[in-house]
């Protein structure tokens, strides 16, 4: 059991490294990119709100189904709850590397924030940027503890499965929720 948890430990820190590597590559626009932008760029912020809502929803049914005993149920949901997470990722990832950088508040679509700009979305700006730092942050720091909960509760170790998902389901549930919440506010400013 030893060798199986190290195993799975060095798999989750690699899948978790390498997933954060190519955000942050992505996010340095050092990739080339298409000219012009595939038709499809200009959906897949609404596709990632919509598959943060529905993992949303999905995380409150798996509590849900927890409590009243129904493992199955809850394992289901939770499979699924990852799929059209691992299905975000892969659109997120897909978006920022076709997309342009958008900034809240830029009216014009020139990708610079005028003072004008700034002044007209005021103190909004500080707000989204705050709901945006901590779902960046968590959004970086659940991917392993998803991972790891996933290996404890497939394999039945209920009481190490417990210990995690005290920590990792407020987690994940907060990066669903404050996903959509930053789509919301930011999509007014999308320029394609």
């Amino acid at each position: 059991m030893i060798n199986n948890d190290k195993l799975i430990f060095r798999f989750v820190a690699g899948i978790s490294i390498f997933v954060f590597l190519v955000v942050v590559i992505l996010s340095m626009k050092v990739l080339p990119v298409p000219h012009p932008l595939p038709s499809f760029t200009i959906y897949l912020p609404k596709l990632n709100a919509i598959l943060n809502g529905t993992c949303s929803v999905l995380l409150l049914l798996s509590l849900y189904f927890i409590r009243k005993g129904d493992v199955a149920v809850h394992k289901t949901i939770n499979i699924v709850a990852f799929c059209l997470s691992s299905l975000f990722l892969v659109s997120y990832i897909i978006f920022h590397w076709l997309s342009p950088d958008t900034k809240f508040g830029d009216l014009n679509g020139d990708h610079i924030l005028s003072s004008d700009e700034l002044a007209a979305v005021g103190g909004i700006r500080k707000i989204y940027l705050t709901i945006l730092i901590t779902h960046i942050i968590l959004a970086a720091g659940v991917l392993p503890l998803i991972l790891l909960s996933f290996y404890r509760g497939l394999q039945m170790q209920v009481a190490k499965h417990k210990k995690l998902v005290r920590w990792t389901f407020p987690i994940w549930l907060y990066v669903t929720v404050t996903g959509v919440i930053v789509y919301l506010m930011i999509s007014p400013y999308y320029n394609f």
